[in-house]
């Protein structure tokens, strides 16, 4: 209860740029910024329609008059209005009016951007436009909470009618959603130490912390039907439930625990808030699952004995013989897909940012209107050591060479650098320079990411540093540009942990060398091959959701194949290798079925509810990352677990196989 309420106090944070390691560019010139310049980076765009100078001045006034609103720039910044248009550099002109149209850009504070952004609409209304990363940040805010509610109202029902089809019982589902529900909620109120979470851990940990620990829950309780076929009082039933589960639940949740803890390493931090949250969720879900459920369960268990129903689905004794028969075709065809699939899945066309918004929003609309009338326009922010007029003015002669520059605002190109800026107000030269500092804002014609936008950043570094040896740079484009290197290095870090991590849970649970390898090899073979998936549909790929999902895929579908593994073990030591594989086919088929059902429903919900293209990504590639999963667990590992019989045979500690 206190955990519910303390949830509403947790704070959110939408701005990829806060997520940045503290050594990187961005971070180190955006401190820079602050304390140099009153101003921020213009992070908004308003367009107004068939407008005279006079009347867009006005409008200037309104939107300058909003509270939050700072360092509104137009035409008369830039210039002087009381000169004719027609005589104007028409570069610099056509950058904020052309066609009779006004574009305005200004700096809307943060964490007010609902509430500015709602005002800038009543005083523009429906047939302007208004755009930029404060307005991204908006509606990504407004549809957070709505979404993740609306996922949560389909999913439920889902799962319940999942669990239904699962068991004997109609409340034993809401047993098993009680005890990882319950975590799940402490683990939101207890984000309330952390201070803040990113809107990416706000619309997924929850969801992903039901869907992986629901296990946990079904392991236990039917351990528990089974006993109370067999020892009359429940209590004693229950002792002997969790110690028979016990094992195959802390396999599984030490697995998941250390997959995500490789994921709370990444530097960039959008990853380690995330992977922190569902690492202690997983810790609360197994308490819950150990503790609390236990006492649940013996307290209302009559509940469970007065709403029995008979089994909606028969026992399938026969699927085992079925699958085993694929398994050599599988076995080829798998080991044939590893190799172009590894190679594909880091060939995939990658977004570092979170993409564009949908066209059919008021957001995606007027971002069309605005491009429709005065092209892209992604501002990039150059500060350089003040001091030397001749040095500067060259560089912005340089730098307009570009074709992808149309503009820059700074004092030479403004003023003129024939005057020298001790003649002049403060209030003139104050939004050109501080006390160390010159500030270039360039106008450029680039997409906010992608191979164009990210040259051109390079060319304005290289450029840059042939005057200068220290400088900064800013910008949307340059903050993608920063991710993009950060989470490019946190790729192979993050993976060979969490495989590192992974293998060392698998050799003490199963004290072996070999198991872990077959059961990593079925698992990262389906990471693989969901990863490249978009490299051959030729579909851009959201690269933090790409990370992410390839260690959570790994992370929670490992227990399938632990599933599988572990029952396999206990009979291979009574028969031969291929009856023991088809008899844990037919006893465990059905739970993992149940479980990865349960995982892909979760991503395809994801995929289907969110517009926050890093939640819709998550949610396709771990949708169908658990159906391939699935797929791989029962036909590919039965037959490597055949194939590799005596190696693992002679691999694994105190192994006792059967003999014939």
């Amino acid at each position: 209860m206190i955990s519910v309420i303390l949830q509403f106090f947790v704070s959110v944070n939408y701005n990829m740029v806060d997520y940045l390691p503290d050594n990187a560019q961005s971070t180190e010139a955006i401190e820079v910024m602050e304390e140099e310049f009153e101003g921020a980076i213009p992070n908004a765009n308003v367009m107004i329609y068939d407008v005279s100078i006079q009347e867009a001045l006005v409008y200037k006034e309104k939107l300058e008059s909003i509270d939050g609103v700072t360092d509104v720039i137009w035409l008369d910044d830039v210039m002087d209005i009381k000169t004719p248009i027609e005589v104007a550099d028409q570069d610099v002109v056509e950058s904020y009016y052309q066609n009779n149209n006004a574009l305005f850009s200004f700096v809307i504070a943060d964490g007010e951007e609902v509430r500015i952004t709602d005002e800038i609409y009543e005083i523009i209304g429906e047939e302007n436009a208004l755009a930029g990363e404060a307005m991204d940040t908006a509606t990504q805010q407004k549809m957070a909470f709505t979404e993740t509610m609306y996922a949560t109202a389909l999913l439920v029902p889902i799962i319940i009618i999942i669990l239904i089809l699962s068991t004997t019982s109609w409340v034993e589902p809401l047993f098993f959603l009680m005890a990882i529900g319950i975590s799940v909620l402490i683990n939101l109120g207890t984000n309330i130490f952390i201070g803040e979470i990113s809107f990416v851990t706000q619309s997924v940990a929850p969801i992903l912390q039901l869907a992986v620990s629901l296990d946990y829950a079904i392991f236990l309780l039917h351990s528990f039907s089974d006993y109370r076929k067999k020892v009359g009082d429940p209590k004693e039933a229950m002792q002997l439930a969790i110690k028979r589960s016990f094992p195959a639940i802390i396999a599984s949740a030490s697995t998941t625990f250390f997959g995500f803890i490789a994921l709370s390493l990444m530097n960039f931090e959008i990853g380690s808030d995330l992977g922190f949250n569902l690492v202690k969720g997983i810790v609360f879900s197994f308490i819950s699952v150990m503790v609390f459920l236990p006492a649940f369960t013996i307290m209302f268990y009559k509940w469970i004995d007065k709403t029995q129903h008979r089994p909606f689905i028969p026992n399938i004794n026969r699927v085992g013989k079925g699958l085993l028969k694929l398994k050599y075709p599988v076995l080829i065809l798998v080991i044939l897909l590893i190799v172009p699939a590894f190679m594909a899945q880091s060939q995939t066309d990658f977004i570092y940012g979170i993409g564009e918004q949908p066209e059919e929003t008021r957001a995606g609309i007027d971002i069309v209107k605005i491009e429709d009338e005065f092209g892209k326009n992604t501002q990039m922010v150059l500060l350089v050591p003040k001091g030397e007029i001749g040095k500067e003015e060259q560089l912005a002669q340089d730098l307009l060479k570009n074709d992808e520059v149309k503009s820059i605002m700074s004092y030479v190109t403004t003023v003129g650098a024939a005057i020298p800026p001790e003649y002049l107000d403060e209030d003139v030269t104050e939004q050109f320079y501080s006390d160390n500092y010159s500030r270039f804002i360039l106008n450029t014609t680039t997409e906010d990411e992608g191979d164009e936008a990210f040259a051109l950043v390079e060319t304005v570094e290289e450029m840059t540093s042939d005057y200068y040896e220290d400088f900064y740079m800013l910008g949307e484009s340059v903050t993608l540009y920063d991710i993009k290197s950060v989470v490019t290095d946190d790729d192979t870090f993050v993976n060979v942990m969490t495989i590192v991590t992974i293998a060392l849970a698998l050799i003490v649970a199963f004290k072996s060398l070999s198991f872990p390898i077959v059961l990593l090899l079925t698992i990262q073979a389906s990471v693989w091959i969901n990863l490249a998936i978009p490299y051959f549909t030729e579909t851009p790929l959201v690269f933090v959701g790409y990370l992410i999902v390839s260690t959570v895929q790994l992370a929670a579908t490992i227990d399938y194949a632990i599933l599988l593994t572990e029952d396999y073990t206990l009979k291979r030591k009574e028969m031969p290798a291929l009856q023991a594989i088809k008899q844990s086919l037919n006893d465990k088929f059905f739970a993992i079925l149940i479980s990865a059902s349960i995982l892909s429903t979760v991503g395809f919900i994801l995929w289907l509810t969110s517009t926050n293209p890093i939640v819709s990504s998550i949610g396709l590639l771990l949708g169908r990352g658990a159906l391939l999963a699935f797929l791989l667990v029962i036909i590919f590992l039965p037959a490597l677990l055949v194939l590799c019989d005596k190696v693992i045979e002679k691999t694994t500690w105190k192994a006792n196989f059967f003999k014939e």
